[in-house]
């Protein structure tokens, strides 16, 4: 306080008391924020009273970001501390929200490694409003099924939006940017037209109810090969309301049918690869016999729809499949919901790769003799194993890394494919035998060391053989053998043996010991399976006189021994 009695402060002893500093106090007296009370004769400036109390008041509200002249819009009492915070706060959300979008596509930046020429484009598609995002999805969807009269289709595709939240993560943000270039890619644009002329085509004549057989459906986001509802009737609606409420109900319970179909599929699928039921083995036929009893009523009101399973369900089912095995399509669907926030569908790639293979194995329904699950002893197949893989481990020890690139009986395969695909075989009845089947057919499995990646998947197969009770054990919803998948793994080494043997000019004449009853336990296993396109074998070859076991293995499953 000034010593002359007149309570009034200097601005050092101003600042002094409040600890704001002397420049800060008199900017703010400048701006008419904090007016000086009164003036020495020298003209230095003098503070009332209040004046510590008001200088809180303009520091707090600085603090919280407040602008000078909002701050003394409320020292005026033109606006209230209320509307001011409110305002305030307003302006501060929508600075956090720019804030959190630049870390969002900085982290992004940093995660996929961009170059530096990509940042304005990111940053650019970052900014986009929710209309602007929605106009790149709709233009690339008129623009991919431009011509092709499927309405629904193209309705489930138009309702699905990148809508990203007010603060999307740095995955969101990733993944809008991929799916902004993914849109510009002819495979996607020629992808999505196969899907929409699949549903035109399988779509009812005028008048009658909805196909409802387009076989992927966004909108419930469920795996392909399953009929679905759509959201848009063909025809025009029934001027009834009660019509239109029963028609809504019908599509309503039709889709969650869909929906259960596709969710069978994919778990009876997974299934299957995880207990190593072969696509085109008996075990095979009961699963697509049940899969295609499911699928049966939901092609109801579709045109020509199939009432029973025989080989023209078998084959519209098989075209559904392969038509939606789109993967690049499957790709733009996760990062919609990756966008969106909403869950991803589950994959379908594992299922999906079984059952098409199966249904091409079995076009036509015939009844599991389980005869062929019979007669295994596990005694028997497990020295079998080590018999045939011994032969096999001499012929890979031989193999030079110029012989890698050698062609094989396997058509398109090389002998490093081949052994790849061996060491692959040991390496899944391993993960069964394990409980935790493996998923990654089309890693390589081989590295830089052929002859070690093969001995390591063996010795590691027989470890899982005797120390899980593998042999002894059944998998599967159709109990299939343990001992039954082990022989199945003989039957593929010494048949992908002799494919090697041939290929290297090596004899072979491989495990004769076990060669005999390999060739009769393939028989037992793949003699009443079709060779079809999606078998594993090819058609019986006949063998020359004379020729050995393994030679005949070759033979049955459809290799020219000559």
């Amino acid at each position: 306080m000034n010593e002359d009695g007149t309570g009034l402060l200097t601005i050092g002893e101003l600042a002094r008391l409040t600890g704001v500093p002397v420049k800060t106090i008199r900017s703010w007296s400048d701006q008419d924020l904090l007016p000086p009370a009164a003036r020495t004769p020298a003209g230095y400036r003098l503070y009332g009273p209040d004046a510590p109390a008001r200088l809180e008041i303009v520091r707090s509200l600085r603090e919280l970001g407040i602008g000078l002249t909002a701050i003394r819009s409320v020292l005026h009492r033109e606006r209230t501390v209320a509307e001011t915070a409110e305002q305030w706060a307003d302006a501060l959300d929508a600075q956090i929200r720019t804030l959190r979008l630049q870390s969002a596509v900085l982290r992004s930046v940093a995660a996929r490694g961009s170059a530096a020429e990509e940042l304005p484009y990111m940053t650019e598609l970052a900014r986009l409003s929710a209309r602007e995002r929605r106009r790149i999805i709709t233009d690339f969807v008129e623009d991919a099924l431009d011509g092709v009269d499927a309405p629904a289709y193209r309705s489930g595709l138009l309702a699905a939006t990148p809508d990203l939240p007010d603060d999307p993560t740095p995955e969101q943000i990733g993944a809008w940017i991929e799916l902004a270039a993914l849109v510009r890619e002819p495979e996607l644009r020629a992808a999505l037209r196969r899907l929409a002329e699949y549903s035109a085509r399988t779509a009812p004549p005028a008048g009658e109810p909805d196909a409802k057989s387009e076989p992927y459906a966004p909108e419930e986001r469920r795996a392909p090969g399953a009929s679905h509802t759509t959201t848009e009737p063909r025809t025009a609606a029934a001027p009834d309301p009660a019509m239109q409420e029963q028609a809504a109900q019908e599509q309503a319970a039709q889709g969650q049918a869909a929906a259960r179909v596709a969710e069978l599929m994919r778990v009876r699928g997974e299934a299957a690869v995880a207990a190593g039921i072969a696509p085109d083995s008996p075990a095979a036929e009961p699963v697509i016999a049940e899969l295609v009893a499911a699928w049966l009523p939901t092609q109801t009101g579709t045109a020509d729809p199939p009432t029973e399973d025989n080989p023209a369900a078998r084959a519209r089912l098989l075209e559904q499949l392969e038509t939606a095995a789109e993967p690049v399509v499957e790709r733009y669907w996760q990062l919609l919901c990756t966008v969106t926030g909403r869950p991803a569908p589950p994959r379908w790639d594992t299922a999906g790769a079984w059952t098409t293979a199966a249904l091409r194995a079995h076009p036509r329904p015939y009844g599991l003799d389980r005869s062929a699950f019979d007669g295994t002893d596990p005694d028997r197949v497990l020295r079998a194993y080590e018999q045939v893989t011994r032969d096999v481990a001499a012929l890979v020890a031989a193999v030079r890394p110029e012989d890698l690139a050698l062609p094989t009986p396997c058509a398109g395969w090389s002998v490093r494919q081949l052994l790849d695909h061996m060491v692959w075989e040991n390496l899944m009845a391993t993960s069964i035998a394990e409980d935790a089947p493996r998923d990654d057919h089309t890693a390589d499995h081989l590295g830089d060391d052929h002859r070690a990646a093969f001995d390591d998947s063996v010795r590691a197969a027989l470890a899982a053989f005797t120390g899980s009770g593998m042999l002894r054990r059944t998998y599967g919803p159709y109990e299939a053998p343990g001992a039954m998948i082990v022989q199945q793994v003989v039957v593929e080494l010494l048949a992908h043996g002799w494919d090697l043997a041939r290929a290297t000019g090596a004899p072979t004449g491989l495990a004769p010991e076990a060669a005999e009853e390999t060739l009769a336990a393939a028989r037992r296993i793949y003699g009443a399976a079709p060779r079809t396109e999606g078998s594993s074998f090819a058609p019986e070859r006949p063998a020359p006189p004379g020729a050995s076991a393994t030679d005949r293995l070759a033979a049955f499953l459809g290799r020219d021994p000559a």
